[in-house]
């Protein structure tokens, strides 16, 4: 055996690293003759399938106030009399109604100089779920789509990608299928309306036969693409509801002190399905609030919808960690864009993309840092300009995924995860 292969054996043993993986594995397939590039992609991928990494994603539905959130501007008008308040990390302040949040900032990592260009709501959505902007042409598959394509676990009963919430522009498989559809759970701590057979599991299988006989009659008149897509869904549908994992989305055995720390909204039992979805080796879950489309009254209706937001993203972030898990889950904050620095005349503020704040926690980054920030009167980005590129292939950075690979579209345009942008170094180091 030459030393390259007990090079490999070294890397199994203690530990993975994907550059040096792919080193090794090159050097040993040039040596040998035997494997292509699309065969070392493929043992990266497994060698990632068998780590685990996931993402959860807060999705703060109407683009939330940078002022009332991570980016408070107490010393100057424009920040309508919102207080700040410390952190866990000394020199970090966020806005009040975050508490709970600060608690935990030695995890996170906020970005205060997101910025973009798109104000309107559904385009913005868009980018920040695709990384492109919509196009007529062509329906992009979302980044957690393509994150799940990458390093999903195959064999897993239950959906690898979940949105908790009404789902997104943006946010679904696009062009990469059915198979990457996200699985939409709108009522969060119990098993999904619908899903337990009400024949015996026989009488299901041959009704799944006779199903798959009448599907091939119309498969064969034409309708090839369609009942292949059909028999994808049903064939998720039918392992899930056969599944012992199915309980995964049953939250009644989670102790009533953890439930209570996430709180008993909506947008609390979603983070902790959330957890726990991570835990049954889903791969890609979104949780959304709705409501922060603040164009009146935002001072109090950001102090409600953070009463909620708050104690379950604390309560998530170190929940994670005390289950070893929060190294290997990036916990994602953010929407579509930010508010104006200017109060309106309704006491609200309206689209701002210009500058805005998104927060980051675990997977594999610093924590316990704020990076980039806005002028004083929060008008535009002082430092450390971040496009959504930069945090796309950051994400990917953090799960170790190519965010050069590409899929052909349907118009034969190869497209590549993530077009452009660096990754935030900051993060990492």
């Amino acid at each position: 055996m030459n030393s390259t292969w007990h090079e490999m054996i070294n890397m199994t043993r203690h530990g993975f690293n994907r550059r040096r993986f792919l080193h090794t594995v090159s050097a040993a397939s040039v040596a040998a003759g035997t494997l292509g590039f699309r065969d070392l992609i493929s043992l990266q991928a497994e060698e990632l399938r068998k780590r685990h990494k996931a993402v959860i994603v807060l999705w703060m539905a109407g683009a939330p106030s940078q002022m009332e959130t991570f980016d408070p501007k107490p010393h100057h008008e424009n920040g309508g009399g919102t207080k700040a308040i410390g952190t866990s990390v000394p020199g970090i302040q966020v806005a009040e109604g975050w508490e709970k949040t600060a608690q935990v900032m030695q995890h996170c990592n906020i970005i205060r100089s997101m910025s973009h260009k798109e104000g309107n709501h559904r385009r913005a959505t868009y980018q920040l779920h695709t990384g492109y902007l919509p196009a007529g042409s062509v329906k992009h598959p979302s980044l957690g789509a393509n994150i799940t394509s990458q390093i999903a676990d195959k064999d897993l009963e239950i959906p690898s990608i979940v949105t908790v919430g009404r789902g997104v522009d943006g946010g679904g498989a696009g062009f990469l299928g059915v198979n990457y559809e996200p699985f939409v759970v709108s009522q969060p701590g119990s098993i999904p309306e619908n899903s337990a057979p009400l024949v015996s599991n026989s009488r299901y299988a041959k009704r799944l036969n006779l199903l798959g006989k009448l599907q091939q009659e119309f498969s064969d008149r034409g309708g090839r693409t369609v009942v292949q897509n059909q028999n994808a869904i049903y064939g998720k549908a039918s392992r899930m509801v056969q599944s012992p994992s199915l309980q995964a989305f049953n939250t009644d055995d989670e102790p009533e002190s953890l439930k209570s720390r996430y709180g008993n909204s909506q947008f609390g039992k979603g983070c902790l399905l959330a957890r726990r979805l991570i835990e049954h080796g889903v791969t890609y879950v979104e949780v959304v609030s709705n409501g922060w489309d603040t164009h009146d009254n935002v001072f109090d209706r950001v102090a409600t919808l953070a009463s909620q937001v708050d104690p379950a993203m604390a309560a998530l972030i170190s929940d994670l960690e005390d289950r070893g898990m929060l190294d290997d889950t990036l916990v994602i904050w953010m929407g579509e864009f930010g508010r104006t620095p200017k109060v309106n005349g309704r006491g609200g503020r309206d689209h701002y993309p210009r500058a805005f704040n998104a927060m980051i926690a675990g997977g594999g980054t610093k924590g316990g840092q704020v990076i980039g920030s806005t002028t004083p009167d929060g008008t535009r980005v002082q430092d450390r300009p971040i496009a959504v590129n930069d945090l796309f292939r950051s994400i990917c950075h953090s799960l170790e995924i190519d965010p050069e690979l590409e899929h052909m579209s349907p118009l034969g345009r190869p497209m590549k995860i993530v077009d452009g942008g660096e990754v935030i170094q900051e993060l990492f180091s």
